[in-house]
């Protein structure tokens, strides 16, 4: 393995611009100021939020030079431009934690906080909270509302009482009109899409809506004249009692909280206290208006995890191509070495683990690369019915006795469009990790069914409404909280002791069930075992595309004569490695380093009949605009693309509209395979 300089220019290149592409993909907007008030690190976000232009940022720039842009062009209201900037860059140095909301022209309203660095210097992030401000102002509009229209009705039964007293004679007629007044109230509060209740200086529920008890899974004749701890629980009573002593000591509040059903789903509401007043200015009880939020927190959290994510996708699919390219050198270096001394105990007891934990990091990379969504699939019609029915037979086999394996066959063939090896690993994996959950044994059932995802269900698995092939994995193990749930589809996050599990499992399934068109979710609860549930996009019934598993297409080539390679990559250790393996096929062998020298020696040695290039290379011409090139100028030259980059290009690769490719690393056998489908 080659020497890697920590100083190397080169590198720290590399690492600067792979930081900064992880800083742009954030929405909040940072800065980096250092002890001087220089600018050290920005991402784009800050720069589009407030509106400064590009070349302002770089390493060094004043903070005072962006304080004097917006007082300038007037951000900080009117007076000295002098005077403004420096009242900031007098707090600026203060270098003391600080929040602050700007409105800014427009109508943004940014959320400015920022926090001390040891040493002096602060970092500060920016978020756009207009949507959110403008939220409670709605709940502001509303609550004035409710208090005007609280108002209203009290004086009118007031004045009712009133008339009752003064005019006997009509007392029947304004009964029966209150009576059907209440009626319609309640008509009304029963059918608005709003929890409301009425409670007590007690704390005792003296009126509620239809939809508040049914909130609380009772009926409104339930709820009456009950406590609210008794109503909501002791685990929300706890969360919201301080704010119901607010409100009773007259405040108007408001607040978020949790609730977990019977049957572990979790809930969200936001309510709002009104206290309501008597004569003499006492609180006497309080108005309730809660909104069911849950969607909307379920949205949040689906947007939060995507865009973690993809970040966490965008630096895998970075850093497999410099893994691949080492595993490379390392894997065909330990290979020529065993084969070349095969009878050598002494070097085959150190050369065989050594190459064991190698094909193991380049089995981890494909498993990155799958959670990435960036690792190539083979999409096609695939009998999920059947899949199952032949996992079934393998697990049945490699579980121990004390697990039961059961499913539920379907009535019909099931076809899902997708890629059938990779679906059978996802179904391996979480039965696995299912057989992990149960460690005194259990039952373990596999199901598959078809189902139409509806615009009120595809937020569960974050997918288009459309019909579906549903392939579901239950166990009765320990089950998961609510936090590792959270946490479960993320790559290296497992609740296994260490060197039991690479944490890669849930979330390879997650990356290809996305890639597929599909999604996951997961239904947990601490003792009350797990259901992952994943999605695929149903298709026809495959007739036409059915194709022998595992079929080898061999050349019809019987001559030994083998054609001259011109082989052109980089990287000179890789190289190397390639080299030999050419050679130990029986192939002659040209080398270049880049795509200008490689069009040269095409150019002047007719005799070249493969081309074998690298797909990303210095100098402006990737390994996919030289095969292009070389076929313009060389048409006879057969040409194969080899990567340990699964970018675009590398997923959507097809033989019928481009060079093949051969992903990195790969072995001698391997290399012959593709020769040999190159050449037949």
């Amino acid at each position: 393995m080659p020497f890697r300089d920590p100083a190397d220019p080169q590198q720290t290149h590399y690492r600067h611009e792979l930081l900064q592409a992880g800083l742009d993909l954030l929405d909040q907007g940072l800065t980096v100021i250092d002890g001087n008030l220089q600018f050290v690190a920005w991402n784009k976000a800050f720069l589009r939020l407030l509106d400064f232009p590009e070349n302002m940022a770089f390493v060094g720039a004043t903070f005072e030079s962006f304080m004097r842009f917006n007082a300038e062009r007037g951000e900080y209201g009117p007076g000295d431009v002098e005077e403004l900037v420096a009242e900031r860059m007098r707090l600026a140095r203060s270098f003391t934690a600080h929040y602050t909301e700007r409105d800014r022209p427009g109508g943004q309203i940014l959320a400015v906080r920022g926090e001390p660095l040891p040493h002096n210097g602060f970092v500060t992030l920016y978020t756009d909270i207009t949507a959110s401000r403008r939220f409670e102002q709605q709940i502001q509009q509303q609550n004035v509302e409710l208090e005007r229209r609280v108002e209203e009705r009290t004086t009118e039964l007031q004045a009712t009482n009133q008339r009752l007293i003064v005019a006997d004679d009509a007392n029947q007629r304004i009964t029966s009109a209150l009576r059907r007044s209440e009626e319609n109230l309640r008509l009304i509060t029963d059918t608005v899409p709003a929890l409301i209740a009425y409670f007590d200086h007690q704390e005792i529920y003296r009126y509620v809506n239809k939809g508040y008890a049914e909130w609380f899974g009772s009926a409104k004749a339930e709820v009456l004249g009950r406590s609210i701890r008794d109503v909501v629980g002791d685990e929300v009573y706890t969360d919201i009692s301080r704010h119901v002593r607010l409100a009773l000591q007259g405040q108007t509040v408001s607040y978020e909280y949790a609730m977990r059903h019977p049957g572990g789903r979790v809930v969200y509401a936001r309510s709002e206290l009104v206290p309501e007043h008597d004569a003499h200015g006492c609180v006497v009880g309080c108005f309730v208006l809660s909104v069911n939020i849950t969607d909307l927190k379920n949205t949040q959290a689906a947007l939060v995890h995507a865009q973690k994510m993809e970040a966490v996708g965008q630096l895998t699919g970075g850093l497999a191509h410099d893994f691949n390219n080492l595993l490379t050198v390392v894997i065909g270096n330990l290979v020529t070495l065993h084969e070349r001394y095969p009878e050598d105990s002494d070097i085959g007891e150190y050369v065989v683990p050594a190459l064991k934990a190698s094909r193991r990091g380049a089995s981890l990379i494909k498993r990155l690369l799958a959670f990435a969504r960036k690792q190539p699939l083979t999409p096609a019609p695939v009998n999920v019915s059947d899949l199952v029915s032949e996992a079934l037979v393998l697990l049945k086999r490699t579980l121990p006795a004390h697990i039961a394996v059961t499913t539920s066959p379907s009535d019909e063939p099931l076809f899902a469009m997708t890629d059938a090896q990779q679906l059978e690993n996802a179904v391996l994996n979480l039965a696995l990790n299912a057989r992990d959950a149960m460690p005194e044994g259990g039952t373990l059932t596999i199901r598959a069914t078809r189902t139409y995802l509806g615009p009120m269900q595809v937020s569960d698995f974050d997918v288009t409404p459309g019909c579906y092939v549903a392939l579901s994995v239950s166990d009765s193990g320990t089950g998961m909280d609510a936090a590792t749930q959270a946490r479960a589809s993320e790559p290296f996050f497992t609740t296994k002791r260490f060197g039991s599990g690479s944490g890669l499992g849930l979330s390879m399934v997650y990356g290809f069930a996305k890639q597929s068109g599909g999604g996951i979710r997961i239904q947990s609860a601490l003792g009350e075992g797990c259901i992952v549930t994943m999605v695929l996009p149903c298709t026809g019934d495959g007739q036409g595309n059915e194709s022998a598993p595992g079929v080898q297409h061999r050349s019809g080539r019987q001559t030994t004569e083998r054609p001259l390679v011109l082989l052109v990559e980089d990287d000179p250790d890789v190289r190397r490695v390639i080299r030999m393996q050419l050679v130990g096929l029986g192939y002659p062998v040209m080398e270049a380093d880049h795509a200008a020298d490689a069009l040269l020696l095409l150019a002047s040695v007719p005799t070249v009949g493969i081309l074998i290039s690298d797909m990303v290379m210095p100098g402006g011409m990737d390994g996919r605009a030289l095969c292009l090139a070389a076929s313009q100028s060389a048409p006879h030259v057969k040409a194969l693309v080899i990567s340990g980059y699964s970018d675009e290009y590398a997923v959507s690769s097809d033989s019928a509209f481009g060079p093949p490719l051969l992903k990195k690393p790969f072995t001698a056998p391997e290399l012959q395979q593709a020769l040999d489908g190159l050449l037949a």
